[in-house]
């Protein structure tokens, strides 16, 4: 419903614990932000792995003690999904666990392969089959034909054929194994907890199971676990950095440190940064919450202009929210936000929101602060204007429905009907995040600017995407 990049996906895994399931279920939760389109485990009790997966919350699909007990055993690895690849087919649903001639592997997958259809093709021609459309399961295929015997020679055989990013977790009967690509676009970070290693895609995944941060998964990293304890590999080609810009602008819980820096901080210094760029007289800085609330608190410190909640968000409403009739649907935004008019009536108001992707959201949200009263609107946006696509593991819209990409400033301060509008600057941003000035490309804003880290093969749907 919300006019957002949708999150991509979120990875776990815990090996020699005990109760390693229900560790995993904790891990989800925490990582419910990242997809809540479906969710899965897999668990090895060291002879075989056991499978639990279903459309929905983690809550909802691991709502039965029953489940747990099905999954005993000190190994596992969890996934919550929102597609980007493959669509929202319940075949989809990750962990995706095969047998093989070598045994049983799960995986779990954040991220997006930019050449999957070209290298599924080609297998297809070899005569493999497919039992889903995840681009994930390219690299189940690749792993299972490589000849070496060791199961991590298997798996950097198979990663060396695909491109793109990914932070995966494999689990065995006795192994589980941790990668992160070359460029390190998505996050993935390693801890312990009581003699237990433990990955996740956001440290705020250890703090609820109350495990030690270590450190991250370095791009082209790759991390083995078994009953001997923790090796590391190197087996890749060395690429420049490019972790994806968007997690301290959205995707990212607050609490949650990545890529070394702690998102919340890095949301509040982007709103000062705001401030210094688009200085406006106004009454009160209010937020669009929940994600526009730490840039708002940087702006409102930076600018000297009083911070207040003029939004308040019903957190019940979820993003499966079904508007059941076409004549109540012009109630979306306002089922899910509800304006102070004590707080805005007669007020010049800034508005902060972290990014505006179609601008239909803006739109409606900016009338129902007028109606509420406000005297001005101003809109301020902690980030760039989103004019591209994202090939990366984010469900992004087409370019022709960015809103940035066929419009200019001025045209979508009339669209989203603002007194005046004012975005982050890309040289702003990227100096705030902690960019190198002598290391570019070091974070990946492909969103922002259209240069991508790596490039995809040209296929004839690509057309549809608008970048040709």
């Amino acid at each position: 419903m919300f006019d957002k990049y949708e999150d991509e996906c979120g990875v776990f895994g815990i090996y020699g614990h005990p109760e390693a399931a229900n560790m995993t279920y904790l891990g989800l939760y925490a990582l419910q932000h990242r997809g809540q389109e479906s969710c899965g485990i897999s668990a090895s009790d060291g002879l075989r792995l056991r499978t639990h997966l279903g459309s929905g919350l983690v809550a909802d699909v691991f709502k039965d003690d029953e489940i747990f007990q099905k999954l005993a055993g000190n190994a596992s690895i969890g996934h919550v999904r929102y597609s980007t690849a493959g669509g929202d087919n319940i075949r989809n649903v990750q962990p995706i666990a095969v047998d093989y001639a070598r045994g049983s592997i799960a995986v779990a997958h954040n991220g997006n392969l930019v050449n999957a259809r070209e290298v599924r093709n080609t297998l297809e021609e070899k005569g493999s089959i497919f039992s889903t459309t995840a681009d994930t399961e390219v690299i189940i295929h690749l792993l299972a034909r490589s000849q070496s015997d060791a199961l991590p020679d298997r798996v950097a055989e198979a990663l060396r054929q695909v491109r793109g990013a990914y932070s995966l977790v494999f689990l065995t009967e006795t192994r589980m194994v941790a990668v992160r690509d070359p460029h390190g676009f998505r996050p993935l970070v390693l801890g312990e907890v009581d003699g237990s290693y433990v990955v996740a895609s956001e440290t705020c995944a250890l703090d609820l199971i109350e495990a030690k941060f270590l450190r991250e998964i370095e791009p082209g990293e790759m991390v083995v676990f078994d009953k001997d304890g923790m090796t590391s590999y190197r087996p890749f080609e060395e690429r420049t950095p490019s972790p994806c810009i968007f997690e301290f602008v959205y995707f990212a819980r607050p609490d949650s440190t990545v890529f070394g820096q702690q998102v919340y901080e890095v949301r509040k210094r982007f709103g000062r940064q705001l401030a210094r760029e688009h200085q406006v007289e106004a009454d009160i800085v209010i937020p669009i919450p929940d994600s526009g609330v730490p840039a708002s608190i940087g702006y409102a410190e930076e600018a000297g202009i009083p911070f207040e909640m003029g939004l308040i968000r019903n957190h019940y409403v979820g993003r499966t929210f079904i508007e059941p009739q076409q004549s109540i649907r012009h109630f979306g935004v306002k089922i899910k936000l509800n304006a102070i008019r004590e707080v805005l009536e007669g007020k010049r108001v800034v508005v902060i929101d972290d990014s505006v992707v179609r601008g239909t959201t803006s739109r409606k949200i900016i009338k129902m602060i007028r109606n509420a009263g406000a005297k001005e609107i101003h809109m301020r946006v902690s980030s760039p204007p989103t004019a591209y696509p994202c090939f990366y593991g984010i469900d992004t819209p087409t370019r022709k429905e960015l809103i940035a990409s066929s419009h200019t400033m001025e045209e979508i301060r009339k669209y989203i009907t603002a007194d005046t509008l004012g975005y982050l600057s890309l040289e702003g941003m990227l100096e705030i995040a902690g960019a190198p000035k002598t290391a570019e490309g070091y974070f990946c804003e492909a969103c922002f600017s259209g240069n991508y880290p790596i490039k995809f093969p040209r296929l004839k749907s690509d057309d549809q995407l608008g970048l040709f």
